[in-house]
């Protein structure tokens, strides 16, 4: 059954289908082409939900994302929250509901694509109405790339709301025939359903594509839902029309008051008749063709109301066609409830109101002219003009690599807006403009009567401005101007905090320079002193799912795994991220817990023979003459000196002279040297050195590579490690004599080179097997089988921190938190007094660095010899009476690691505390779930204090 708001014929719907949709439960109709906004319309629902604070009733009070009122809650086909009913093309099966100004996340993950295109051309559209259009067109026919992008489903701009010709034909005939020429051209990106959100520095701007919101529920699972387009445009020609403005009056805020331009919309695009009784409240010409639109379509227009006391020459026009026009008049206020009943009318001469009279309506029509949008320049640093004549704001000045065309500029007409489109793209071409470069020709149009710039009516209901609203979405009203103005605020950035006024979804698309001209009002200052807030990115709502991208879920942080992965997974690995890494943390048994695992991981790497996929370690490859002498620089003690075939542990330091990341250091060669860094650190320390080798010595003839996966690394580590290790390479002589710690060596398996190191992180006789990726599963299991009469047990993450904590080996990050020096852990030893100079050597001498109450790393062991202490807790000094001290309790330091131990067959932890190693032997407390437990200081190496185990 045909709709008694559709319009028999017209429109860009597709008539002969019909959609089904619910809103509010409600099952609707409509078509394909219709927006929400439009098929709600056409089914004669024009409240949509309440306002925010005040629960007022809200209808759609523009056509596209300007509107301030129609925020809905898609619900089906899948749940999204605060979107704009005129933005939501219709489509089968569409589910939503009005919203208060708050939405509701969905539950579930969303299970379509969301995913990011770069795209680079010379040429960058923005805004497929005349002026794009035409800039598009000029642009392509001279052989450049171009890319057009346009927010609406079809080309058009406003050619799609009006009935303009151009050569004497329909004027959308001709967007036709440009869409054909531009798909014909394999230099040029058309992209419909795409907003420029956000321009930036250097010709970048961020755009996105909504690709499955028309097709809903039918829409193919391979494709995304939306997509981020990052254009780089050698120039950019910004061709984004005008938003039209309203005025503000009392109760200008119920559902069936509409901009203008809107209704037009509503009628020639989706052949929908917003109401069936309208007036129309005008300060300028624009309104008028809206007046004669709607009253041909079969609207009763009651009344054109223009503020303008000589009025308008199109008044004589819409006397013809029977409609009333009262110039030199304004609507005061409006009656209703769930929508508009009647508009108030009054006389209105030098800013005055005179009595008035109510006019009988369901549609309110208002146009007070119109504002340039001119996001994306101002984005792009370009100040603005404020044009009187025109009550708007301007681009004010020339921008290297980005112009502004037609509407957007200012530009009043349509054929203005050919010529200009024309015109700014030739300006960018380097070359001569191409031979067939015509556009067509628009029908002259009549001199406007110049607007009246009326930012709001006077309040003659006695509510002193309080239901006169300027943002409708965040109910801010005159009076909240006035308010702000009253409590001294004069910056209109200011003014905009205090009320939220352009805080909302639309970001005062309407009522951002109403603010300012109603500011300036209230101040008694011009204008274009106020100025304007600051136009932001985005330009329109954008998901968070579509800035993500693929970047969700297991791809939010890339995965990286070993060689070894599958063998772990096999294994029942039970894993943990470590600086991107997926690396195994533990191995349980049948029946184990996390704890249980490691107890028995560390009394076989202690008592027998374990193995660590330590693949994840940083590897950095310093090659050059230079070597030496950079590594001398940055790390504390001195490679210089170390022998081939040696190894050396280091610490690096920031310029503070804090500790950065520590590892050893193997010199392959007199010009050779691989870095060995922590997990988490590979990449900070591979930047760090190329920071200084790029910037403060560029003279070092050296070069940084990373190696880190060019290398698996197998730690075997335990007594029985140099049985497996020898069983698996007997050309090698692993005896402590001809293989010493901190020493390495090269040999091959079945062909395969092979390089061990005896370095450990463990405390223990260790090997480190290096091997190419591609070997290294074979490597692997050719260790556990040498090593399976040994009862070879494979350990994680977390048993290699036990035992390197209870050798007290720090680990960066963990013990350390920016602030503690080599010497605050006890590594003074590392710290050369040799070299002239290193990175953070200065910092050393500095008194700060000199006082005794540093922090220092030490050990602890609870007295209970039950207690795990939570790492973090904070450590206070001793108390006879068990209890804490008065606030604020003095804190000595804090655990940095803590576990139980299998070797000590007790708990133990790591900590910084004040003055620490002048502490060992004494008793403090750490506050644990409200108690305080007692715990012994000591000194930091628990296991094996001579390192008897570790050299073999």
């Amino acid at each position: 059954m045909t709709s008694p708001f559709r319009t028999s014929t017209g429109g860009r719907i597709d008539r002969a289908t019909t959609v089904e949709f619910t809103f509010d439960g409600q099952t609707l109709r409509g078509h394909p082409g219709d927006t929400l906004a439009s098929a709600l319309l056409a089914n004669g629902r024009h409240q949509i939900a309440t306002s925010i604070k005040l629960g007022r009733p809200r209808g759609i009070a523009a056509a596209w994302a300007e509107d301030p009122g129609g925020l809905v809650q898609i619900e089906e086909p899948f749940p999204e929250p605060m979107l704009l009913a005129t933005t939501v093309e219709l489509h089968e099966g569409l589910a939503a509901h009005g919203l208060p100004g708050q939405g509701r996340l969905a539950d579930v993950p969303d299970s379509a694509r969301y995913d990011a295109v770069h795209h680079h051309v010379d040429v960058l559209v923005v805004g497929a109405g005349p002026a794009g259009l035409a800039a598009a067109l000029t642009a392509a026919r001279a052989g450049a790339r171009v890319a057009l992008v346009d927010e609406q489903s079809e080309a058009g701009g406003s050619l799609l709301s009006g009935t303009e010709r151009l050569d004497d034909a329909p004027a959308l005939q001709w967007v036709a025939a440009a869409v054909a020429e531009l798909a014909g051209l394999p230099e040029v990106l058309h992209l419909q359903r795409t907003t420029a959100f956000g321009s930036y520095d250097d010709g970048f701007v961020l755009a996105l594509e909504r690709r499955t919101d028309h097709l809903g529920a039918a829409a193919p699972k391979h494709v995304s839902r939306q997509r981020v387009w990052r254009i780089r445009a050698r120039s950019i020609v910004v061709a984004t029309g005008a938003h039209e403005r309203p005025v503000v009056f009392a109760d200008n805020d119920r559902p069936g008051i509409m901009l203008a331009g809107a209704a037009r919309t509503f009628l020639h695009r989706y052949g929908v008749l917003p109401g069936r009784e309208a007036v129309v409240f005008t300060t300028n010409d624009s309104a008028y063709d809206a007046a004669l639109d709607l009253h041909r379509a079969g609207v009763h227009v009651q009344a054109v109301v223009d503020a303008r006391p000589e009025g308008s020459p199109r008044r004589a026009e819409c006397e013809r066609a029977g409609i009333r026009v009262l110039s030199g008049a304004v609507v005061t206020g409006t009656r209703g409830a769930e929508r508009i009943t009647h508009a108030l009318v009054a006389p209105f001469a030098d800013g005055e109101v005179g009595a008035g009279s109510a006019i009988t309506c369901d549609l309110l029509l208002v146009s007070g002219g119109w504002n340039p949008a001119v996001h994306l320049f101002s984005q792009a640093r370009g100040r603005l003009r404020y044009d009187a004549a025109l009550g708007a704001f301007l681009p004010g000045e020339e921008l290297d690599g980005l112009a502004v065309a037609g509407s957007a500029a200012g530009v009043p007409d349509l054929a203005g807006c050919l010529t200009d489109g024309q015109r700014v793209a030739r300006a960018t071409l380097a070359g001569p403009p191409a031979a067939d470069d015509r556009l067509p020709t628009a029908p002259e149009s009549a001199v406007p009567t110049p607007p009246l710039v009326l930012w709001r009516v006077p309040d003659t209901s006695g509510a002193d401005g309080s239901t006169s609203f300027v943002d409708l979405q965040r109910d801010a009203t005159v009076a909240d101007i006035a308010r702000a103005i009253g409590a001294g605020l004069r910056s209109i950035e200011h003014v905009k905090r205090y009320t939220t006024i352009g805080t909302a979804h639309d970001q005062g698309k309407t009522s951002g320079v109403l603010t300012s001209g109603i500011t300036a009002e209230l101040l008694a200052i011009p204008v274009q002193d106020t100025g304007t807030t600051t136009f932001r990115p985005p330009y329109t709502p954008v998901a968070f799912a579509a800035l993500a991208g693929r970047d969700r879920g297991r791809l939010f942080d890339p995965e990286r795994v070993t060689a070894l992965h599958e063998w772990h997974v096999a294994a029942g690995a039970v894993f943990e991220d470590v600086g991107q890494w997926k690396r195994p943390r533990h191995y349980p048994r049948p029946g184990e817990d996390m704890e249980a695992a490691v107890l028995r991981e560390c009394a076989a790497a202690r008592t027998g023979v374990g193995i660590l996929d330590g693949s994840t370690l940083g590897k950095i490859d310093v090659q050059g003459p230079d070597a030496a002498v950079l590594l001398d620089r940055l790390y504390t003690n001195l490679m210089s000196s170390l022998k081939v075939g040696s190894v050396r542990y280091g610490v690096m330091c920031g310029v503070d002279g804090m500790v950065i990341d520590d590892g050893t250091v193997l010199r392959l060669a007199e010009d050779r040297f691989l870095v060995l860094t922590t997990t988490g650190g590979a990449a900070k320390v591979l930047d760090w050195m190329e920071e200084w080798v790029q910037t403060e010595w560029p003279d070092l003839r050296v070069h940084c590579t990373s190696v880190t996966e060019q290398w698996c690394t197998f730690p075997v580590v335990g007594p029985r490690s140099r049985d497996v290790v020898g069983a698996v390479f007997p050309q090698v002589d692993v005896s402590a004599e001809a293989f010493p710690f901190m020493t390495w060596r090269d040999t091959t398996l079945d062909g395969v080179p092979v390089r061990l190191a005896r370095i450990s992180f463990s405390g223990e006789l260790a090997f480190e097997v290096y091997v190419n990726p591609w070997y290294a599963v074979a490597v692997w299991q050719r260790l556990l089988d040498a090593g399976r009469p040994y009862g070879i047990t494979p350990y994680g993450t977390e048993t290699m921190h036990v035992l390197r904590a209870e050798k007290g080996y720090p680990i960066i990050g963990q013990d350390t938190d920016g602030t503690v020096t080599p010497h605050d852990l006890g590594m003074a030893w590392a710290v050369s007094k040799k070299k002239p100079d290193f990175v953070g050597k200065r910092s050393f001498a500095r008194p700060a660095n000199q006082d005794p109450l540093r922090k220092h790393l030490v050990g602890l062991l609870p007295v209970d010899r039950q207690t795990v202490l939570p790492e973090g807790s904070q450590i206070v000094e001793f108390r006879t009476d068990g209890r804490l001290p008065p606030p604020p309790v003095p804190m000595l330091g804090h655990v940095t690691s803590s576990y139980r131990s299998a070797e000590l067959a007790r708990p133990f932890a790591l900590a910084l505390v004040k003055g620490g190693r002048e502490r060992i032997g004494e008793t403090v407390h750490v506050p644990v779930d409200g108690t305080l437990v007692p715990v012994e200081v000591t000194g930091p190496v628990l296991v094996d204090p001579e390192g008897a185990r570790r050299d073999g």
